[in-house]
């Protein structure tokens, strides 16, 4: 069984981490992964072997919350936020008291009892402000799995505490450093949270676009009800400007809807009877009468929001390698910080040889060496930062994703954006995905009788037809306003055509094979159907008492930005191919009009799993697109499956990207969207180690005093949020 469920009290990269560990020693479990940026955690379990309440219980054993909904969570960060900004009000008054007072008595004059007051003035934001982050700590050293608040913890309760020795010995005291480490690690959480809160926008601004109510019809009588009351078969009343409570039908009515929330199409569509709507969206000018047809978690907008948090919560491969080192980051810095202590105390004329060398500012190597070693094995404590590593993937996941679905492009699998950018290959399915799906009439070839009148008995005689390509013919016919006539004596003969009475004109609709066996001559027109059969359309003749009088050439046409996406992402670099039922002859003519060489043609629905196959052994990465139930298979095999809105659920539901409205050129925008997101994530990892492996060595010999780590630490996590957020300009 899967579950997604909310987690509350996470503080780091380590928490998440830590909940992983304890779940995963749950017989039963099968996979977990906890997303400490969305507070999400996913899991894989047998349901038969354990309750899911144990697995609530082992998350409460490890110090953390799981709660009901999104509801409750927003509820719990809201208050944890408004906590937060407390927090760093009171410690941030009482520090800046304490600073000016250090100043005042550094540089102005001696301030008579100046040692109990700063001591007495720290005590609201060291056992205040920042007790939480001292229960925290010892809780994890408890259960041996140490996080960054024990860092935190380390650095400013031990100096204070360690300061109190000055009342009765002539010691160094710390407690401006303590103080001070505590209040920008305070400020930190809080910008951090902040920012945070912005990555996580897009799934809260498709929740929001929910409707409340729904207007509906009750015995002839509009009554307005709660959305959460509607049910499959109502029917929606919905007025100019409103927002379409749920996905459904027209039944009355015609209007524009603007879909740009769903699709990412700014322009309106044209919607009429028996046309589908979808929840949310908008009705710009038409009053329309709705039947509701899917309802709360099956709507379409619910769909979104499932995929985005699905991605959202998912972690790719970079990021994996990124967690087992975070896994042992803690635990290596307070082994560092004890080194440091140590090495100060044993290697003293190295340490201040290093410190005069680089004679900064802050650095005072005359002051007593049991000083400098506390000093340093501090500043390792409080500037090491585990959480811009935790924070380097899920935040530019989020961002890039909520990107994505703003734009149509859902990333259902997160791993999908570190492979899409590596594809060296993509394969098109051809119908429904190159091209309409829908046949439609392309040519009349007037042999003899004129255009209308071909039209005319050749719809006539496919209405009583079940042929897929008939209605393609009857369609048009209705478009040009044609009124068909009554058929006699119709006759179906499979794989060749059909034949009736009309207007007591015996006629014909069907290909070579039928008229040979009719024994029409035709041999003299055939030209004529070898060269629309070039263009890849199915041209029949039409037979009027033994006579060509027509050929009707009917097609499934190319969607409109087919050849220009298949540009773009061959000047990526990227080869592309297409796979067809269809036979040879009409897949190269397709293949052609839109620039693809690489054909696949006569391809059974159960062979393309083993086409796919042969291409990845050819070519390594290989993205499949199309959006049949017998593409499913074969979405599922491709390295990464891209599926057409506009298709099947099973579809759908095999692949890593789904593009909204069907639209082939979104392809070539999700492989931009995975370079963006992909850069972005390594820029996180970049300077996220950049910043530890530079200012860990730097604390180590005692170049960085405890409260510019402080400051640097905070300033590092803020620094990966922030560029992620930069992601919401990348033009995809």
């Amino acid at each position: 069984m899967k579950k997604t469920f909310l987690i509350e009290g996470m503080h780091c990269a380590s928490c998440a981490r830590n909940i992983e560990i304890s779940i995963k020693k749950i017989k039963g479990v099968e996979s977990v992964s906890v997303n400490f940026a969305t507070s999400k955690a996913h899991i894989e379990y047998n349901s038969e072997r354990i309750s899911f309440q144990k697995i609530i219980d082992a998350i409460k054993e490890s110090g953390y919350r799981v709660v009901k909904n999104e509801k409750s969570l927003e509820n719990a960060e809201e208050k944890e936020y408004r906590e937060a900004k407390k927090k760093v009000w009171l410690s941030g008054i009482f520090t800046t008291i304490i600073m000016v007072l250090m100043m005042i008595d550094m540089f102005v004059f001696d301030i008579p009892y100046y040692f109990p007051i700063i001591v007495f003035l720290g005590i609201p934001i060291i056992f205040f402000a920042g007790w939480k982050t001292h229960i925290s700590a010892f809780k994890s050293v408890i259960r041996l799995s140490p996080n960054m608040d024990t860092l935190v913890s380390l650095g400013s309760i031990v100096p204070y505490t360690l300061s109190l020795l000055a009342f009765f010995f002539p010691v160094q005291a710390f407690v401006e450093m303590a103080t001070t480490i505590l209040t920008l690690h305070l400020v930190g959480r809080y910008l951090e949270a902040k920012a945070r809160g912005k990555a996580s926008d897009a799934i809260r601004k498709l929740i929001s676009l929910g409707a409340k109510k729904a207007r509906i019809l009750v015995n002839g009588v509009e009554k307005e009800i709660p959305i959460e009351d509607l049910r499959v078969g109502d029917i929606m009343i919905v007025k100019p400007g409103e927002k379409i409570p749920t996905d459904g039908e027209i039944i009355k009515g015609e209007s524009s809807i603007d879909e740009s929330m769903a699709t990412g199409e700014s322009f309106p569509l044209e919607k009429h009877k028996g046309d589908s709507v979808l929840g949310s969206t908008i009705n710009k000018n038409g009053l329309l009468q709705i039947k509701a047809t899917k309802v709360g978690k099956d709507t379409f907008l619910s769909q979104i929001i499932k995929l985005v948090e699905e991605c959202q919560g998912s972690k790719i491969p970079i990021q994996e390698f990124a967690d087992r080192i975070t896994g042992y980051f803690v635990p290596t810095i307070l082994l560092l910080a004890l080194g440091a202590f140590a090495s100060w105390l044993l290697f003293p004329n190295f340490h201040i040889a290093i410190v005069e060398f680089f004679n900064l500012p802050w650095s005072n190597p005359s002051a007593p060496i049991l000083t400098l070693a506390i000093l340093a094995a501090t500043a390792v404590l409080v500037i090491s930062c585990p959480c811009a590593l935790g924070l380097a993937t899920p935040t530019a996941l989020m961002v890039g994703s909520g990107l994505g679905a703003q734009r149509g492009i859902l990333i259902r699998k997160g791993e999908a954006i570190q492979t899409m950018k590596d594809i060296k290959l993509i394969v098109f399915d051809k119908t429904g995905t190159i091209t309409k799906g829908k046949p439609e009439v392309t040519d009349i070839v007037e042999l003899g009788m004129e255009k209308d009148e071909i039209l005319l008995y050749a719809a006539s005689l496919e209405n009583s037809s079940e042929h897929p390509l008939a209605s393609a013919i009857i369609e048009k016919a209705k478009s040009m306003g044609i009124k068909l006539k009554e058929v006699k004596k119709f006759k179906a003969i499979s794989g060749m055509g059909i034949e009736g009475i009309i207007n007591k004109k015996n006629v014909l609709v069907g290909n070579r094979k039928f008229l040979d066996a009719k024994k029409i001559q035709y041999k003299k027109f055939i030209n004529e159907q070898e060269k629309l059969e070039d263009e890849a359309k199915t041209a029949m003749f039409v037979i009027i008492n033994a006579k060509v009088k027509g050929i009707i050439a009917v097609a499934d046409t190319l969607k409109e930005n087919s050849k220009k996406a298949v540009q773009e992402i061959e000047k990526m670099g990227i080869k592309t191919a297409m796979i067809t039922g269809d036979n040879q002859r009409t897949a190269k003519a397709i293949a052609k009009k839109i620039g693809i060489d690489y054909v696949i043609s006569d391809v059974l629905p159960q062979g393309k799993v083993e086409e796919v196959i042969e291409l990845q052994k050819k070519y390594g990465l290989v993205a499949m697109v199309g959006d049949g139930i017998n593409d499913a298979p074969a979405l599922k095999q491709a390295n990464v499956g891209i599926a057409m809105g506009t298709g099947t659920d099973v579809a759908i539901e095999a692949a890593d990207i789904t593009i909204v409205r069907g639209d082939i050129s979104l392809v070539a925008s999700s492989i931009r969207l995975s370079n963006a997101t992909f850069r972005k994530i390594k820029q996180n990892y970049f300077w996220a180690w950049f910043y530890n492996a530079v200012a860990i060595p730097a604390a180590f010999l005692g170049l960085l005093h405890p409260m510019i780590g402080a400051a640097a630490m905070a300033a590092s996590s803020l620094n990966v949020v922030l560029n992620s957020l930069r992601l919401k300009k990348a033009k995809i």
